[in-house]
Parts: C-alpha cells; sequence; structure tokens
C-alpha cells in the first residue's frame, strides 16, 4: 500500500504569504494565508508561519511533514536565508532555513519565489515535459525563475535569476533596490500604474484622471482598458512594448522551449498579452528562428509557487 507524503509549500509575496499543505501527487490539501505587510519583525513573522504550520498538520491529521519547501522574494537557495529583499519590511539577512528548522525540526528548502513557481509549472504544470523554461512572476515585483537543461538557474551564490532587477531603461525609475531603470519598475504593480498616471499628465481630461493616484492600481486600469479608455489601453501597450525587449533579452542566453507568465497583472489578457508579443517578435535575434510560446501559467494564481516550493522538498 502507497502512503501519500507531505510537505509544506510556502510562497512569500510582497503582498501575502501563503502556506499550503501539498501531498506529493501535487494536490494541495490545506491553505492559508497571512498579510506579509504587516510584519517588520522577522522573528514575529517566522512564528506566526510556525503557528499556522502546526495548525495545519493538527487540523488535517497528518503524523508526518517530509520537508518546507519556501519561495521568496530574495531567497538565497546556497544559504537558506531572506537577503535584503526590497518588498519586504524586514530588512536584511534573514535566515529562515535555520529559524524555522529550530522550531519545528524540519528540513527547509528556501529558494526564489519565480524560481519555485516555474519549478512548479514544469513538475505540474503547462511546462510539463519541457527542459528550458524562463517565468516571469508580475505582481508587487517582478519575479523570475529559469530553468536551463532540466534545472534550476541558481549561479554561483544562490541569485542567479533575478531578472526584475536588470535594467531595462538606464537612469530610469528609482527602484527600492537601489539602482535605476529596473524592469520592475515598468512591470509591477507600481510600474504599471506609475506609466498610467504619467499618460494622464499629458491627458488630464481622460475619465481616468479623476480618481486619486493614491487609489489607482492595475485591476482599475485593466477594467478601463476592456471598457475602451484610452490611455489604460496605451498604459499596457507601452507595458508591453518593455517587457517584450526584456524577453528578447531572455531569450539570447537561455533560448527557452517556452516562457510563461503568472500574477495578478496578467488579469489584463491580451490586452497586455498582445504588445508583448509584438514587441517580443520585433527585438528578438533572427537566430531564434524556432518559435517561442509566451503562455499563460497553467496552475491558478499562486498555486505554482506553493506547488514548486512542496516539490523541491520531494
Amino acid at each position: 500500500m502507497n502512503l501519500l507524503k507531505f510537505s509544506i509549500g510556502i510562497d512569500i509575496g510582497g503582498t501575502n504569504t501563503d502556506i499550503g499543505l501539498v501531498n506529493d501527487t501535487g494536490e494541495i490539501i490545506a491553505r492559508q494565508h497571512l498579510h506579509t505587510t504587516q510584519y517588520f519583525d522577522a522573528q514575529l513573522f517566522v512564528n506566526d508561519i510556525v503557528f499556522t504550520i502546526r495548525q495545519m498538520i493538527l487540523e488535517n491529521n497528518v503524523e508526518q511533514i517530509v520537508g518546507i519547501g519556501i519561495g521568496a522574494p530574495c531567497g538565497n537557495f546556497d544559504e537558506g536565508s531572506i537577503d535584503d529583499a526590497a518588498n519586504l519590511n524586514f530588512r536584511g539577512k534573514t535566515p529562515l532555513k535555520k529559524m524555522l528548522e529550530a522550531q519545528l525540526n524540519i528540513p527547509v528548502v528556501v529558494t526564489n519565489d519565480a524560481n519555485a513557481a516555474v519549478y512548479g509549472e514544469m513538475i505540474y504544470g503547462g511546462a510539463k515535459g519541457m527542459k528550458n523554461v524562463v517565468m516571469f512572476t508580475l505582481g508587487t515585483g517582478v519575479g523570475s525563475g529559469i530553468i536551463i537543461d532540466g534545472k534550476l538557474l541558481y549561479g554561483s551564490d544562490g541569485f542567479a535569476g533575478e531578472l526584475g532587477h536588470s535594467i531595462l531603461i538606464p537612469y530610469g525609475r528609482k527602484c527600492n533596490c537601489g539602482n535605476c531603470g529596473c524592469l520592475e519598475m515598468y512591470a509591477s504593480i507600481r510600474g504599471i500604474t506609475q506609466t498610467c498616471v504619467e499618460l494622464l499628465q499629458q491627458s488630464p481630461e481622460n475619465e481616468l484622471a479623476k480618481i486619486p493616484k493614491e487609489q489607482l492600481d492595475p485591476q482599475i486600469i485593466t477594467n478601463a482598458a476592456l471598457n475602451g479608455n484610452a490611455i489604460a489601453i496605451e498604459t499596457y501597450r507601452k507595458t508591453g512594448e518593455w517587457l517584450g525587449i526584456a524577453l528578447a533579452n531572455v531569450v539570447t542566453f537561455s533560448s527557452p522551449e517556452a516562457i510563461f507568465f503568472a500574477g495578478g497583472i496578467m488579469k489584463a489578457g491580451d490586452i497586455l498579452l498582445k504588445p508583448i508579443k509584438e514587441s517580443f517578435t520585433k527585438h528578438k535575434l533572427f537566430l531564434y528562428k524556432n518559435d517561442i510560446p509566451i503562455l499563460h501559467s497553467q496552475l491558478s494564481e499562486n498555486d505554482a509557487a506553493i506547488l514548486g516550493a512542496a516539490a523541491l522538498v520531494f
């Protein structure tokens, strides 16, 4: 008789932290979430994760957890830590693996959140059977995960693949990481909103200009675009142009079989995806003649990161 094995998959985002109890067939048995933005102290954050995991194990009558996999911004695979994540309120080096193992006595693996997402896509989603894949996660920040020859790309220090902080526009918008012109500042929630605000300064008569800047967000912009608002449509055209350039650059070193997108911003659908594809085709190096599909994640929102993190344990 084959008994199911269980692991915990954790997706730490700039806004929310999702914690899932996962079996080895890729089914999320139970799920809870914490509001990441409420935590300014890493120890309190870890304490609440520990409490949630213990409660989850107890409520689901699970006798043993094989391990805990964590996808986090600036997750350092080599050291099991979060290192100076720009979009978290607790800064510096947080030794997440050490802190959790001390309280739970369960093995912990830490990786970049987008690494976990692309791994989940390869094991359970649309990239199943592929060995060369890139994924972008568009949300509070811009994450990215790269799989080459069937293996996650970590590099010499565990940090390879931070494409959200590649410089898209030299001396451009100031990023939380300290640099200027990062892709994240043009394709994240904040970046897309800023693009819209800049366009509205040139068109103050537009309907979106009536909304206070602090209330404007991609969901409002998406709804306006779907209703034909010219500024909202132009916001996504510019965003797609920038992302297409970023994808063309990525292909030059990774030559993937497919590129996947995940995250709430992708709810904009073809209003964003069409200009991405057009820009990508225009800027892609001529050597890459094979069609490289640009696809939505086939896993539901946030599931990819939880499943990928959990699968790393197995």
